[in-house]
């Protein structure tokens, strides 16, 4: 038998290497790369080609029973969720500390205790007493929740071995879980992998919804190794401002339901409350027409959301360094269109400050985008308003072409429902415009052109 190895694994990406570096020479992470217990090394008469046991292969139109979705009495989580809670799947919630995780899930843990389903709350972070505080404070205190405060998987699966699979499982959180059959200290990658793992094969053989609650890095990625993204069926990012009481659920992934699905929150004295317009929130306090501002109607997911985009320009004397601001939106994005519209549009930006801001602490990723921001800065720029009944949306080339973009009709549609009259997008109008009158800007200088000429 060989002699063990070191090994160290980055807790990014999950590469390996015999030798400790500075930065990890996959991913570029800089002190990312943490040692694990040698592992045996097996000699080249090692075979894996017999002595296991044979699988049973099945055709792709076998018999069975699709599973039934559970909700869990919070409509924004289950549309996050694709229509709710799969028997079976696991789901990963990250987000950053004192965003809400742990206020949301014994919210929606509460709620199917209270409708007949069993429920089971493991928390690893606080003691049994602090979360009872906590529901008290909600209002939760009487819902038949299982509660327990311990780390050990051992002893966790251990426990609900004794007992009848609940409908719903809670780790609070996946970083504090350890077992004393993996070396390391809690958090580490090995002990995460491996506490995932044995936690994920009772939840998919016992046909039991499991929540992990991860910890974030300070970049807002999931700490702990890449892996464990992909051993979950559903990953979710719990965002939103501190300063803003509003919260947004997102869906990175989920192999039941479309990504990049958003539930809505509202942070209030009686915990996380749901925003069933989040258009209408969004587009609060538009009451006078200002130069700068124009309304995106954004797709998340299958949902549209309607946000309210502002610029702000503000020329400088000569020689003096411009500064570009972006809040909500791409920064390398914005610079391009700058340059787009400097290059194709003969419009000077060279020696003004360039401030963008997406209202609400809304968080923009949507390329149909291009149009409402380039009609901002334009409208900035030129000292005047945009019609306050218009929308506006369309992808923006390098040669200054506005591109089309997918689901021109639903974001017509939830337009003309919150009262917009108006809409400027690229090429010819949709199939539908539920009333909405549909004007198509073919370039970049066409734009210009409407809202330097007024019409």
């Amino acid at each position: 038998m060989a002699k063990p190895k070191r090994r160290y694994v980055c807790a990014a990406c999950g590469s390996e290497t015999h030798r400790w570096q500075g930065q990890c020479p996959d991913c570029g992470e800089w002190n990312s790369l943490t040692e694990e217990a040698p592992q045996t090394v097996f000699s080249q008469k090692h075979d894996l080609s017999s002595g296991g046991r044979a699988i049973r292969f099945e055709p792709l139109d076998a018999p069975g029973e699709m599973p039934v979705r559970r909700t869990t009495g919070l409509p924004e989580f289950d549309r996050a969720l694709g229509g709710g809670l799969v028997p079976g799947s696991a789901i990963l919630m990250g987000g950053e500390p004192g965003i809400g995780k742990s206020t949301l899930l014994l919210q929606a843990t509460a709620k199917i205790a209270m409708s007949g389903g069993a429920a089971v709350y493991i928390s690893g972070e606080e003691a049994a007493g602090q979360v009872r505080l906590r529901a008290e404070r909600l209002g939760l205190a009487k819902a038949p929740i299982q509660l327990a405060a311990a780390t050990s998987v051992r002893d966790i699966l251990t426990t609900l071995g004794q007992m009848e699979p609940p409908a719903l499982l809670i780790i609070d959180s996946i970083q504090t879980m350890h077992s004393d059959q993996i070396e390391g200290a809690p958090g580490t990658v090995s002990q995460v992998r491996g506490c995932a793992f044995e936690l994920i094969r009772y939840a998919k053989e016992n046909g039991v919804a499991l929540v992990l609650v991860g910890h974030v890095t300070k970049d807002g990625n999931i700490a702990g190794p890449r892996v464990l993204e992909h051993m979950v069926d559903v990953v979710m990012s719990f965002e939103g401002e501190r300063s803003h009481q509003y919260r947004i659920l997102r869906s990175l992934k989920n192999r039941f339901g479309p990504v990049d699905e958003i539930g809505v929150f509202a942070m209030e004295g009686q915990g996380l409350t749901e925003v069933g317009n989040p258009s209408l929130l969004f587009l609060s306090g538009r009451e006078n027409p200002v130069a700068g501002s124009a309304v995106f109607p954004a797709m998340e997911g299958t949902r549209p959301v309607l946000v309210e985009i502002q610029a702000l320009i503000v020329r400088l004397a000569s020689g003096a360094t411009p500064r570009r601001a972006v809040v909500g939106w791409d920064n390398g994005r914005m610079a391009m269109l700058l340059a787009v519209l400097e290059a194709r549009c003969g419009l000077s930006f060279s020696s003004a400050e360039v401030y963008l801001n997406v209202a609400g602490g809304y968080r923009l990723a949507d390329p149909a985008a291009d149009l409402a921001v380039a009609a901002a800065l334009i409208s900035a720029l030129a000292d005047k308003p945009l019609p306050a009944d218009a929308v506006w949306y369309g992808e923006v080339s390098l040669a200054g072409e506005i591109r089309p973009v997918a689901h021109s009709s639903i974001r017509l549609r939830e337009s003309a429902k919150l009262g917009f009259a108006q809409a400027f997008g690229p090429g010819d109008a949709p199939e539908r415009t539920d009333g909405a009158r549909y004007k198509g800007l073919s370039v970049l200088p066409n734009l210009v052109d409407r809202i330097m000429g007024g019409t």
